[in-house]
Parts: structure tokens; C-alpha cells; sequence
């Protein structure tokens, strides 16, 4: 298993009398694409905050991994991140909901500027700014002021700007927030690049469904606290032992097929446009009814699949205390 590169210990903050996270412990690994997932006002941008220490708790630490040098041989041990501020400040890069940069520079301009702020050489710099323009694909904008961007090469300028003194870790508030859908896979296949280079990313988001093919391990903050962090795929199994079968057939008259089916094998069904979505818990079975019910009814089967339900149906049913089988563990 991967060392931890930020151990988060027992967290507690409050904004007044309100409590907003309460004794928050978990580890995120180097290497990982680790998610905050929670509902608005839940606290993901304050745990954020606190992660990398610009916002201190009124109780626990967060503590990262340091590297000195100890006896002529490195070393690893772990520092708060309150009381190394600036050697914190080294290894993460933020880029937070709202843009950082200055809308009245050019995107060179921007990147020189954040990188002046970490002491850069001057090749160094250079090298960077480089590196960052063609992997955001910003290239033949340099020159471009930042304000003329649109919304999508903002958000990638903002990342560049946060990357430009090659941190260990990035660290994204909600980094496909009003992005359309193409743009946010755009903003995801970024995140996956720079992973794959070795930096470690933290992220919040409330594109749920997206999380599932990206990070390698989920938070789920739910009443102040992390209920859960595990995998996409493991909280989805702990979580739902209903599975989902996706029927699209021709001419599709579903309301005539659903009566056909033994009741006591679905917990519920969704007609979703032209597709028939069924939740049980026996999906052999269902399976094999649906296939002698479409042939007496002379239905042909365009398309079938068994899957899990999404993590943000999971998401959905933890968050409004659910206590439905097809989202919960069978007792």
C-alpha cells in the first residue's frame, strides 16, 4: 500500500456555535486521485481549507509527509501543516471554485507571475510555463489577456497557474462547476495527465457519476463527518446488494411487460426515455422471465445490461437517510 501523504486527525471546526466538521480522520495516499463527495453546504471547500492549512481547526491536526535529511540518509516523517506553512506550501498546488489569476494579463503573463512566487529559475520557469501551455492546450493563446477566456480555459489556465512550480500535490474545488458536459470530460482527461505524471490529486466535486472512473478512493461527507472512504466500486457494493437491469427493446411497451414479471423479484422500476430500468435483487431470474416475456410479446431486445446503481444514487439515498433495499444493504 502507498504511503500517506496527508494524515487528517480527529478535525473539528465550527463557524460559530455551528459545528461543520466533526472529528474528521482519514489518510490519502501519494499517487492517488482522492474525492470529497458531500451535498452543498456539507463542508468539502472547509475541509479542503483545512488540508492544506489555510484555515486552522479548533481541534486535531492534518499532517503531511516532510522530507529532510537526517544522518546523511533521507528520511520521511510527517509535520502539521499549521506549524510548516511554508514547506507545505511547496508541495500543493490550489486551484479553488473561483479563478485566481488576473483577467487583465495574458496567460504568460499570469504564469509568470505565480511562478516569480515560488523563487523559480529563471530556466525553470520557462521550462514549466512550456510544459503547462501545450498540456492545457493553451498554447496558441498565450499571448491571449485572460479575461477574453471562456469558461473552459479558465478553469485549465486556473490549474496551470496552480501548477506551475510542479507541486506533489494539486488540490481542485469543484473543478467541472457550470462546465458543459464536454468540457468538464475535457477538464477530467487533464486531471488524468497529470496524475499519470505523478502528482497527487485532491478534488471536490458534485459530479458524482464522474468520480466512479476517476478517483482511486472516495470521502463521503455526510452530518459533519466522513462516513465512509473506500473505492468507487467498494462503496458501491457495501452500499447496494440491488442490482440494475437496463432493458431497451422494440416498440419498447414496457407497461406491458411489467405486469408479466414476478413482483416478489422487483424492489422498483424506472422508465428512463426509451429504456426500461428494473432494481432486484434476484437479476438471474429477472433475466430469464424478461427474455420469454419479450418473446410472447414479440418485442425485440435492442440492448440489455446488469450493473450496479450509480454513485449518485447511493449518494442520494445515504444523503436523504433512506433506508430503500435497492441503495442499502439487506439486513
Amino acid at each position: 500500500m502507498t504511503e500517506p501523504i496527508f494524515k487528517v486527525q480527529d478535525v473539528l471546526k465550527r463557524f460559530g456555535e455551528h459545528i461543520i466538521l466533526d472529528n474528521v480522520s482519514f489518510d490519502i495516499r501519494k499517487g492517488e486521485i482522492f474525492g470529497i463527495i458531500g451535498a452543498s453546504g456539507a463542508g468539502k471547500t472547509t475541509l479542503l481549507n483545512i488540508i492544506v492549512g489555510f484555515m486552522r481547526p479548533e481541534q486535531g491536526d492534518v499532517l503531511f509527509r516532510f522530507e529532510h535529511l537526517l544522518d546523511f540518509q533521507k528520511a520521511m516523517t510527517f509535520r502539521s501543516v499549521f506549524k510548516k506553512q511554508e514547506a507545505v506550501k511547496k508541495i500543493y498546488g490550489f486551484a479553488s471554485q473561483v479563478p485566481s489569476f488576473y483577467r487583465n494579463l495574458t496567460l504568460k503573463e499570469n504564469l509568470e507571475y505565480f511562478g516569480s512566487l515560488y523563487d523559480l529559475s529563471a530556466d525553470a520557469l520557462k521550462t514549466n510555463i512550456e510544459t503547462l501551455l501545450n498540456l492545457m492546450d493553451l498554447k496558441n493563446y498565450e499571448d491571449l489577456a485572460a479575461k477574453n477566456l471562456s469558461g473552459g480555459m479558465e478553469r485549465r489556465l486556473d490549474i496551470a497557474c496552480a501548477l506551475i512550480h510542479d507541486p506533489a500535490v494539486l488540490v481542485l474545488d469543484e473543478p467541472t462547476a457550470d462546465l458543459d458536459p464536454v468540457l468538464r470530460n475535457h477538464i477530467w482527461t487533464l486531471v488524468k495527465k497529470i496524475n499519470k505524471k505523478g502528482t497527487t490529486i485532491i478534488l471536490a466535486s458534485h459530479h458524482l457519476t464522474e468520480l466512479e472512473d476517476i478517483c482511486s478512493r472516495i470521502a463521503i461527507l455526510k452530518d459533519k463527518k466522513v462516513i465512509d472512504v473506500a473505492s468507487p466500486d467498494s462503496i458501491k457494493n457495501k452500499y447496494s446488494k440491488i442490482q440494475e437491469i437496463h432493458l431497451e427493446s422494440y416498440p419498447g411497451n414496457y407497461n406491458k411487460i411489467l405486469p408479466k414479471l414476478t413482483k416478489k423479484y422487483i424492489k422498483n422500476y424506472e422508465i428512463r426515455g426509451s429504456k426500461l430500468v428494473i432494481f432486484t435483487d434476484k437479476p438471474q431470474k429477472v433475466f430469464h422471465e424478461l427474455f420469454l416475456i419479450l418473446e410472447k410479446k414479440k418485442e425485440d431486445a435492442i440492448d440489455i445490461k446488469i450493473g450496479k446503481p450509480s454513485l449518485d444514487d447511493i449518494f442520494i439515498a445515504l444523503s436523504k437517510d433512506k433506508k430503500d433495499e435497492i441503495h442499502k444493504n439487506n439486513k
